[in-house]
């Protein structure tokens, strides 16, 4: 019996043709072109490949279509905005055409409120007084509580021929992110819990059948867990004067002396620890990949470490490591963490002279902006000299690198997101070396977030 390969399955769904159809016509007298795209397969749409291929897919429908065109996906239709060029109108958002609300239909019941699901004046009032919980004061007290657990963590780790990374980083990362947010050590049993609970909420964007079962139903239930944890945590955060994240948002006040409601907090509690601790795994495994195919790159990092000395560092030192800001910034260009961002239209509206109609989704892509040609050469290579003064190839244009995103929703995040992940591989390149098989290349799962589909197996060895 012959065996169809997963090479040849890839390589059906990437090139098979549909017959090509516009999305809508432009208003009579319009100068407007419409967007062009295809519906895909009866009832699945192009679901299937975005699912399998993700940025794979991505690519080729620019490729073949350009920055904007229209598909067919779990169950709606959605306008890609790929490239720079269609990024900067999208995020810029200057005519208040595009709203958040495009993120509610994948994960609205499971991040419910969460800041990034809010628009405009709200969203410009909950960010605001969500920044008291990231001032540089308190990013150094939470780099300090970083430290702590990521050297306790480590120091558990087993070196060995077959050490998967994703799966121990995922759990350390968990860790950081309740100390670090609730100042919490949580049991096994819970720990496990709540672990599963996140994967469940996560994943569940993009279920294909929206009932309560399967991957669902399961994340309505990850809901469920995190909700009731953070409710009950929160009379006795609300009543401390802890310095972790969860009282900080407890406590924040406007001049005016607002905050935030129990209702405010538990949403963006449960928000804030999905995208704190999802991304710096995704960004430290990935980090951990392209090290243990390159030992080149691996020695400068750990070179330059160690001569940090033995003291814990503190924000002024991490930001000497120079060389690992580079390869932290290659490695993001090339697993986007957030690979897509998605939008609604509001009104109808001008997309690179595209009519796109009022109650469209708009998706931006960051990781195929990432890899388009005409802005990266060589795109798949791994080269972090590319953010090296003298190259910049980031600069080309301000969203050909924008794995934080870009506009007023850029990450409020992201500065603890990079202090954290350098200070997990600063620990990593100081305790450890590791390395990949030199034919092996990690397949990333793009279901939701990307994640390496084998838990990228590595030999871990000690210093």
């Amino acid at each position: 019996m012959s065996v169809v390969s997963t090479d040849a399955i890839d390589k059906w769904l990437l090139n098979r043709k549909w017959a090509p159809r516009d999305l809508s016509a432009p208003p009579a007298g319009s100068d407007l072109a419409p967007v062009p795209g295809d519906p895909g397969m009866p009832l699945l749409g192009h679901s299937l490949e975005m699912l399998r291929l993700g940025v794979r897919y991505g690519l080729k429908r620019y490729e073949t279509h350009g920055p904007v065109s229209w598909v067919r996906a779990f169950g709606i239709t959605i306008v890609a905005a790929a490239g720079p060029e269609a990024a900067q109108v999208v995020l810029a958002n200057k005519d208040k055409a595009y709203s958040q609300q495009g993120w509610t239909y994948f994960i609205g019941p499971f991040f419910n409120r969460g800041l990034m699901l809010l628009d405009f004046d709200e969203h410009l009032y909950h960010r605001r007084l969500m920044q008291q919980a990231f001032t540089t004061d308190r990013l150094r007290g939470y780099l300090d509580r970083i430290g702590d657990v990521a050297r306790r963590g480590l120091a558990g780790w087993r070196p060995g021929e077959r050490f998967t990374v994703y799966p121990a980083l995922k759990r350390l990362t968990l860790d950081i992110a309740t100390d670090v947010f609730m100042a919490a050590d949580l049991p096994a049993a819970d720990s496990e819990r709540i672990t599963r609970a996140f994967i469940d909420t996560v994943r569940a964007g993009t279920a294909l059948i929206r009932l309560p079962v399967g991957r669902w139903g399961a994340g309505l239930r990850g809901r469920k867990v995190l909700e009731d944890y953070f409710r009950r945590s929160l009379p006795a955060k609300r009543a401390s004067d802890s310095d972790d994240l969860f009282a900080a948002l407890c406590h924040a006040r406007t001049d005016e002396g607002e905050m935030f409601s129990d209702d405010d907090v538990v949403n963006h509690m449960i928000f804030l620890m999905m995208a704190a601790h999802d991304t710096s795994t995704i960004t430290t495994s990935a980090v951990a990949y392209y090290l243990g195919k390159h030992p080149e790159w691996q020695e400068k990092v750990r070179a330059e470490s160690l001569a940090l000395g033995e003291s814990p560092p503190d924000m002024a030192a991490l930001d000497r490591l120079g060389t690992l800001d580079l390869v932290i910034k290659e490695s993001l260009r090339l697993v986007a963490p957030v690979p897509s961002l998605v939008r609604k239209t509001v009104r109808d509206t001008d997309l690179l002279g595209h009519y796109v109609p009022a109650n469209t989704l708009v998706s931006v892509t960051p990781w195929v902006n990432h890899l388009v040609p005409e802005y990266w050469p060589d795109p798949r290579r791994f080269d972090p000299e590319r953010f090296a003064e003298g190259r910049r190839e980031d600069k080309v244009h301000r969203m050909a690198w924008m794995p934080f995103g870009g506009g007023v929703h850029k990450c409020i995040g992201m500065h603890f997101g990079m202090y954290e992940v350098k200070y997990l591989v600063h620990e990593l390149v100081r305790r450890f070396e590791w390395s990949v098989p030199s034919d092996y290349t990690v397949r990333w799962d793009p279901t939701a977030l990307p994640i390496p589909t084998d838990d990228l197996p590595v030999t871990l060895r000690a210093r």
